[in-house]
């Protein structure tokens, strides 16, 4: 969409102790009033607007002669609106005034000193995108966006302020991301109506945790589409892409270490660095994913010495032979040589699916593994406790490098004698799985839980295994971050340890859908997110007129 496409003329006038007044009410009103449901009402009503009523009909008694015209003096400006962005913003101060537009000769001017440390790339990508000057460190002028960091700002990491008055607008927060919100908020603004309006917002998202996870092992996608998928989440405030680079069917990440394992094709070094430093310009966390011990059926094909195998000599796929040191060699390995490429905090281990543990007595059907179990943990271990201590081993790993272990709901085992370091993130996904229990099992015992909801959030190429692909419809009016698993939510006393959501597309039939294909699926999905990570309470807007919007806001698709 062209920006500016809606053009409104605007007059200054003067403000009336009415105007203040006016002004007052629907600041109370914006900042107050109950969310209505996102089903209920006509769908094209928008935050801060009311539906049209049909003329009243005069009753006995009443005058049909029309009132006489209100003078100028008695008719102040409506307060302005909140700007519309998705996700919608959290509060909104209305004030009476001209508003912000583009206009020739203004600027993005970055604060000076420490107040500005760190900010030219924020201004540098809004000044492009509205087709404005730069400016560092330069005191702000007529027209100016000025962006300043204030780190004893309240609102939290993540947060910003955006004030617009007397035609200047300042964006601030205690950190580059909340201020990079900020211009994320004032650029879709002016995306959809052309102009911001008179007024403060306050904004702040709800979870620190949002964004997508994508398997390029069973599918490889081109970098450049990797990178406009990096450019849609910023635009959506969603801070993570985890990348499944390694499973059955392919490793999709060149390897110096290793060069026998990695499929054809493959993204190079080269590649995923250009991916990762647009990422960490636009505030996007690049999470890797390296499943172990089951999924790593791509390695095995050039060790298949380190398959698992049963007590009939039969190989089990995907499966390393996890009483076998030279499995953990290769794995320990591998996590260290990318360790530099992805420099961002959180690791994901994977974990999930060990196909050793679904045969109905590991022990007598992997009695390697059974002893050396035993061996590790004393009589009575079982398999599980050695898939634990592998899972403990990994995180040591990449923990002794900074970084935050995350791993699959299925891959934390009960009851066993070894225990998963508890600062290992559960990564949510499902009830269904051998291993797998319900969300209150995990947060009772003090875990921390990110959202991959596969009834709402998992993206499954194919549709196979009954899933079905998600919309955002549903998201929008059923889903929040409580609903962990299946459709019900656990109790709101357990917010504070939902750390967030991530949509999950995997790619099990790969031919299913081409990458512009994928990209279309998700839009809407991903659109409807953001909005309940952001706020998890009922949105304002009807889906028609969410839709509505995110088509508006719409960038032309990337490749």
């Amino acid at each position: 969409m062209e920006r500016g496409v809606r053009v409104h003329t605007m007059m200054r006038q003067r403000t009336s102790s009415s105007a203040i007044a006016t002004a007052t009410a629907a600041a109370i009103l914006l900042l107050a009033a109950p969310a209505c449901s996102a089903a209920d009402g006509p769908d094209d009503t928008r935050p801060g607007t009311a539906p049209a009523s049909a003329p009243r009909t005069p009753t006995a008694g009443q005058s049909r002669t029309p009132a006489a015209a209100p003078t100028p003096a008695d008719s102040p400006p409506p307060p302005s609106r909140p700007p519309r962005a998705i996700p919608a913003v959290r509060e909104f101060e209305p004030a009476t005034g001209p508003g912000w537009r583009p206009t020739p000769g203004a600027r993005v001017v970055t604060a000076a000193g420490a107040a500005g440390a760190g900010l030219a790339d924020e201004a540098r990508l809004l000044a492009g995108e509205l087709d404005l000057g730069v400016a560092e460190g330069a005191a702000p002028g007529p027209g100016d966006i000025q962006l300043a960091l204030a780190p004893k700002q309240p609102g939290g990491p993540e947060s910003y302020t955006l004030t617009t008055r007397g035609g200047r607008v300042v964006i601030s927060g205690p950190d580059q991301a909340g201020v990079f919100y900020g211009t994320r908020t004032l650029g879709q603004a002016v995306r959809a109506d052309g102009f911001l309006g008179e007024g403060t917002v306050r904004d702040r998202p709800a979870k620190p945790q949002r964004g997508l996870h994508l398997d390029i092992a069973r599918k490889s996608f081109t970098a450049d589409w990797i990178e406009a998928r990096v450019r849609e989440l910023a635009d959506l405030k969603l801070n993570q892409l985890a990348l499944h680079f390694s499973d059955d069917q392919g490793f999709r990440i060149e390897s110096t270490r290793h060069p026998e394992i990695v499929s054809t094709p493959h993204l190079t070094k080269a590649e995923v660095r250009r991916i990762v430093d647009l990422a960490t310009r636009l505030h996007v966390t690049v999470i890797p994913e390296i499943d172990s011990p089951g999924h790593l059926g791509a390695v095995l094909r050039a060790h298949p010495a380190l398959q698992l195998r049963d007590s009939q000599g039969r190989t089990v796929r995907g499966a390393v032979d996890i009483s076998d040191p030279a499995a953990a060699k290769l794995v320990d390995e591998l996590l260290r040589e990318y360790l530099p490429l992805f420099p961002g905090r959180p690791w994901h281990l994977g974990a999930d699916e060990y196909q050793a543990l679904v045969y109905r007595n590991p022990e007598a059907s992997f009695p390697q593994l059974a002893a050396a179990a035993r061996q590790r943990y004393g009589a009575g271990a079982t398999v599980g406790d050695l898939a634990t201590g592998w899972l403990n081993d990994r995180a040591a790993v990449v923990a002794g490098a900074g970084r935050q272990p995350k791993a699959w709901n299925d891959g934390f085992f009960h009851g066993s004698k070894a225990a998963a370091d508890p600062a290992i993130e559960v990564e949510y996904w499902t009830g269904k799985e051998i291993g797998a229990r319900p969300p209150l099992d995990y947060l009772n015992a003090g875990r921390r839980l990110v959202n991959l909801n596969d009834e709402y959030l998992y993206y499954v190429l194919g549709q196979p295994n009954d899933f079905t692909y998600p919309t955002g419809r549903r998201i929008y009016r059923e889903w929040t971050p409580l609903v962990l698993r299946g459709t019900a939510p656990v109790p709101a006393r357990w917010a504070d340890r939902i750390l967030g959501a991530r949509l999950a597309v995997w790619c099990d039939l790969a031919g299913a859908q081409t990458q512009a294909q994928v990209a279309a699926g998700i839009r809407l999905p991903l659109a409807a997110l953001s909005q309940k990570v952001w706020d998890a309470r009922t949105p304002t807007r009807t889906w028609t007129a969410f839709t509505a919007l995110a088509d508006e806001l719409r960038r032309p698709p990337g490749p």
